[in-house]
């Protein structure tokens, strides 16, 4: 994409991968979530994100078809984006390990779902040039273009950790390996081919009524290595509705300006970094002072923060900033995944008392210590199963493990 001129890209639900992105675009990306925003607000972001692009591409975030039971087009799968806007699919398939049964998968793709269109195939993982035949040959057989050939090649690869992929923040040779990937896609996809599969892409008109608001005029954001998970199309709204955001670094020991109205910590890697973190006075009280005159609001790896306390993987406990009574680790990990409604039971940055808020909790920390605060919000699945009473709320000052997406 870089090398054929500006392109927007598109992810469904993950915070990761944006910074990718922007990275090898020099364009910001934005999240679609069927589940999670309204047809309206689906509408506002995908039409804002024709507004300095040739071509758009929606990439799943995970298989096309991946989402939860709902009401038709609120599954959250990128299927139902495809749906919703006569999109092409271009299916990437791993085919290693398969030979012509590759044929059948496709079928299976192309053949799923009538109202969503497959509209060409990019092999993926091929051990050799007589794999890419039999693979190719029997998925062309049944009408489906192949456009594309990729070779396993290990250098490729991207390293990965807990959540995802390492972020590309914290790349030295980042571009290095971008122009890596750049030299194989012009070696082994027929680019002009993909660009001939594009379909204008013109989403109703929208607004943005269920966009999470500003929480202030201007918003203290924590930035940097430990903070980095807050969903890019928040942020850009909020700039949009006339905000201003103030970033600083709890890990450079700096503390949120005074002068804001706000202070917002969003989820990252905190586990990464306690010894830091608990060793930044500055921080420490800077933070103190703010949060007894305004509010404060942390985010999964924000909310770990706030807390009393954190264990890391070797178990060793930092103190945290102990303005929440719960304390959590990282040595005793459990996977919790999924998409959250919130009915908050008081004001806070989210929302006022009784306002719905859906969003995605994805975590491996733990809570040790639950304290004695009150309960921030009333919690449940994707689906309306009650989860019962979630994060915490004291003073000016508010947290919770999942992540704010949009207003339900």
């Amino acid at each position: 994409a870089r090398r054929q001129g500006a392109r927007r890209q598109v992810r469904a639900t993950t915070i990761l991968d944006p910074g990718f992105h922007t990275a090898a675009t020099g364009l910001s990306g934005v999240n679609l979530d069927s589940w999670a925003m309204s047809p309206a607000l689906l509408n506002a972001l995908a039409g804002n994100a024709t507004e300095d692009a040739d071509f758009v591409f929606l990439e799943s975030a995970m298989g096309l078809f991946d989402g939860i039971p709902a009401p038709a087009g609120r599954s959250g799968s990128a299927a139902d984006l495809a749906r919703l806007y006569g999109l092409p699919v271009l299916l990437v398939l791993d085919v290693s390990g398969q030979s012509t049964t590759a044929a059948a998968v496709a079928k299976g793709f192309a053949t799923y779902d009538p109202d969503v269109r497959m509209a060409g195939v990019v092999l993926n993982r091929l051990g050799s040039e007589r794999h890419r035949r039999l693979c190719g040959d029997a998925i062309e057989a049944l009408g489906l273009p192949v456009v594309g050939a990729i070779l396993r090649d290990p250098t490729l690869n991207l390293p990965e950790r807990h959540l995802g992929l390492v972020q590309a923040g914290e790349y030295e040779n980042l571009m290095a390996h971008l122009d890596l990937l750049a030299d194989m896609a012009e070696r082994s996809l027929d680019l002009d081919a993909i660009m001939a599969l594009a379909a204008p892409f013109a989403p109703a008109p929208g607004g943005f009524g269920d966009a999470l608001q500003p929480p202030g005029q201007r918003i203290a954001l924590a930035e940097d290595a430990a903070f980095t998970f807050l969903y890019p199309h928040v942020a850009t709204y909020w700039r949009k509705a006339g905000a201003e955001i103030v970033p600083f670094s709890p890990l450079a020991d700096e503390a949120p300006d005074v002068s804001c109205d706000v202070c917002w910590l969003p989820g990252g890697y905190p586990e990464l970094h306690a010894g830091r973190l608990a060793d930044a006075r500055n921080f420490r009280a800077g933070m103190a002072s703010f949060a007894a005159a305004k509010p404060v609001h942390g985010e999964c790896g924000g909310f770990m923060v706030l807390g009393e306390a954190l264990e890391d993987a070797s178990g060793q406990t930092h103190k945290m900033l102990g303005l929440l009574g719960h304390s959590t680790s990282f040595a005793k990990r459990k996977m919790n995944l999924g998409y959250r409604e919130a009915r908050l039971r008081a004001d806070c940055p989210l929302g006022g008392q009784g306002s719905l808020v859906r969003g995605h909790e994805f975590h491996y920390a733990q809570m040790l210590a639950a304290g004695n605060d009150e309960p921030l919000a009333d919690l449940a699945d994707g689906q309306g199963n009650p989860l019962g009473a979630s994060g915490y709320r004291r003073g000016h000052v508010s947290g919770t493990f999942f992540h704010a997406i949009a207003r339900g």
